[in-house]
């Protein structure tokens, strides 16, 4: 697992069997751990170790999931209506209390894929709307990933921009 665990601060999370661990154990020279990949800055800094801590036992907790994955859906649908009023060859795609909408027919199955559905031009079009209405997607996708703090208000914020920004392009 890479920063998501620690709430963005830098740090990793690797998880496997015993065997595994000690098949890593027997083929690394203790002097070499940290040229190993094993190991080195990120690895056991307080700040890394104290923001997991606190993302795992205070942020990912079953009541934020909730309340987060409705609000994942509730987004979603709110783009999915937006994509289906007017008749776009785009998708929507979810996972879990994130939602990412994109300019292809059906959801993006590669890197491929989705590469070749995507559009600078729009995208850019996209964020700078929101963001000059006050909503702010994540920099380099169509996302927006809900948080514990997120309310319904901001997802129908989006909602209701995003509708806005669908009748401007028409």
């Amino acid at each position: 697992m890479g920063k998501a665990i620690a709430g963005g601060i830098p740090a990793g999370a690797f998880g496997m069997t015993a065997e595994v661990s000690a098949r890593i154990d027997a083929s690394i020279a203790l002097e070499d751990i940290d040229v190993g990949g094993i190991g080195g800055t990120l690895a056991g800094n307080a700040l890394s170790l104290a923001a997991m801590r606190a993302t795992l036992t205070e942020v990912l907790t079953d009541e934020a999931f909730a309340r987060m994955l409705p609000l994942g859906d509730r987004w979603a649908d709110g783009v999915d209506a937006g994509i289906a009023a007017h008749g776009l060859p785009w998708t929507c795609t979810r996972l879990g209390a994130r939602g990412e909408y994109t300019f292809t027919a059906s959801p993006p199955r590669t890197g491929a894929e989705a590469y070749a559905g995507g559009d600078f031009a729009l995208e850019q079009l996209l964020h700078l709307y929101a963001l000059n209405r006050g909503i702010l997607l994540t920099p380099f996708h169509n996302m927006a990933l809900m948080s514990p703090a997120t309310t319904e208000a901001d997802v129908d914020r989006h909602t209701d921009v995003f509708h806005a920004l669908l009748s401007d392009l028409r």
